[in-house]
């Protein structure tokens, strides 16, 4: 199983010096993704709540770099890493401009990049960048047909519901033929079958295993429906996990508990399919330093398992 960590991009650790630091010793330690995240603003009062037990958005989401630009700056530092985004909040983005953005940085990493594409949760957001909230499932659906198209075909035509592109060649193209992988999140119907019938890989997050294990196979039976082999299908989960000191519940685990039992839990991510583990250390550390060194100590502990 493939072993990542989020970058610090987010937070008080959100400074050029601990994206320096963390890239290059992750990739050191034996890393194999870094990984970012999508947010615009905290908002005195959220339209909406955060997607978890608490509903509080986590403090630190108050100060936010742009996910893509600290992924070509750890591209810079970096050889090996593949570059992640858990998620990237496609919809904010014109897909044109977009496609142009990932291809240069396919381009300048040596095709690194894995595009993960989510559509967001808060409305406060959406309003800002003048973008409706209402049908933002067709709306994911015509920005993946247009940047595949973008990304695959020398000349490029489309006229759809919400984007016209006259006839065209768009050039440069990624590296990663026929397109960098495209992972997407999700846990309702319509998320299970656009992932099984259109991506790379889904985008999970810790949950309690015998949940994930469902989702999974759920996927996979998309996948098969649609006349794809579900072996070419990734199964990626994220963590972001309150360290403690004490024990916790088993029910709460990997979203509270000790490093032991966060380790313990991904070790266990192999036996429902998952191919690849990372975790973000963003909201339980404080520094560069107590990132490595948590990061140092799950890396090991998963790997010995």
């Amino acid at each position: 199983m493939r072993i990542g960590l989020g970058l610090p991009h987010y937070g008080a650790l959100a400074t050029v010096d601990a994206l320096l630091q963390v890239s290059r010793a992750a990739e050191a330690m034996g890393y194999d993704s870094l990984w970012t995240g999508d947010r615009l603003f905290v908002p005195v009062r959220p339209s909406n709540p955060y997607p978890d037990a608490s509903g509080v958005i986590p403090p630190q989401f108050a100060t936010y770099m742009d996910p893509l630009t600290a992924l070509t700056f750890a591209a810079a530092h970096t050889e090996r890493v593949r570059l992640g985004m858990s998620t990237l909040n496609v919809l904010w983005y014109p897909p044109v401009v977009l496609a142009r953005t990932l291809t240069t940085l396919d381009i300048l990493s040596r095709g690194r990049v894995d595009a993960g594409f989510g559509i967001g949760w808060m409305r406060d957001e959406y309003t800002a960048v003048n973008v409706p909230w209402e049908r933002r499932g067709a709306r994911l659906d015509e920005t993946l047909d247009l940047l595949e198209k973008i990304w695959t075909s020398e000349l490029v035509h489309h006229d759809g519901p919400l984007f016209t592109v006259v006839p065209t060649p768009i050039e440069p193209k990624p590296v990663q033929r026929p397109r960098p992988p495209i992972l997407l999140p999700g846990f309702t119907p319509q998320a299970m079958r656009r992932v099984g019938r259109r991506a790379d890989g889904w985008l999970a997050v810790g949950a309690p295993l015998s949940g994930l294990g469902y989702l999974w196979s759920t996927i996979r039976r998309e996948a098969e429906d649609a006349g794809r082999d579900p072996a070419e299908i990734r199964f990626i989960v994220r963590m972001n996990p309150h360290l403690t000191d004490v024990k916790a519940d088993t029910e709460k685990v990997p979203s509270k508990g000790t490093m032991d039992q966060v380790i313990d839990y991904a070790r266990c991510l192999v036996e429902v399919g998952a191919d690849e583990v990372f975790i973000d250390l963003g909201q339980t550390t404080t520094s560069a330093a107590e990132v490595l060194d948590r990061a140092g100590t799950f890396y090991d502990g998963v790997r010995a398992g």
